[in-house]
């Protein structure tokens, strides 16, 4: 086979690959774009702001993460994990003494006449719901991150495919229509006439 047909070749495949990567990035990039808003609106839609940061409603040890959102608005996914893990979190722990909606609901229908017991099950089930919304929020906001990040590979990818293709090119042009990839046949038969012959032949 002619080596430069080979590069042609070669060259065509890696320039549909480019294709390929920039319709793959820009389908992610739009993923990305997409999730983003959504998340953002949803979110902002709730008007849930984080105490300041010298609140005393986060100086306690284990609202330190809450700080570095002192009194902006959640708008992201990452802000609505912080909030959930160490903000609710932290105070459905508090109120429920430790034991989960679960353990507690359980004792609730065994004792049903205790009304406090009642309205420490109701606040857990908000809290755990709230909890749930609010990390669907954090798990979209991650998977548009991704997106993102995929986006930018399958560009970078078709930059390099790019360049490799031109390469290809540019080389396919250099090259003689007589050079084959694994050598002449004019070279393979002078090889073989040069092989001397068994004696007597």
């Amino acid at each position: 086979m002619q080596r430069r047909a080979l590069d042609f070749l070669l060259s065509a495949a890696g320039l549909l690959l480019v294709a390929v990567f920039v319709v793959a990035g820009a389908l992610l990039l739009w993923a990305h774009i997409y999730v983003g808003n959504q998340v953002y609106t949803q979110l902002s839609q709730q008007k849930i702001f984080f105490p300041p940061a010298n609140s005393a409603a986060v100086a306690a040890p284990e609202f330190a993460p809450m700080r570095q959102y002192g009194g902006q608005q959640m708008t992201t996914g990452a802000q609505a994990r912080v909030y959930v893990d160490y903000f609710i979190a932290n105070h459905l722990k508090e109120i429920g003494g430790g034991k989960t909606y679960s353990q507690l609901s359980t004792e609730a229908q065994a004792n049903p006449h205790d009304t406090a017991l009642a309205a420490k099950v109701d606040t857990l089930f908000k809290g755990q719901t709230l909890r749930g919304l609010l990390l669907n929020a954090y798990a979209f906001g991650t998977m548009g991150m991704i997106a993102l990040w995929a986006a930018i590979a399958a560009f970078v990818a078709a930059i390099l495919m790019l360049i490799l293709s031109i390469f290809g090119i540019m080389h396919a042009r250099k090259t003689g229509p007589e050079e084959q990839v694994l050598g002449s046949n004019g070279g393979r038969r002078r090889a073989k006439e040069d092989t001397p012959s068994p004696a007597g032949t």
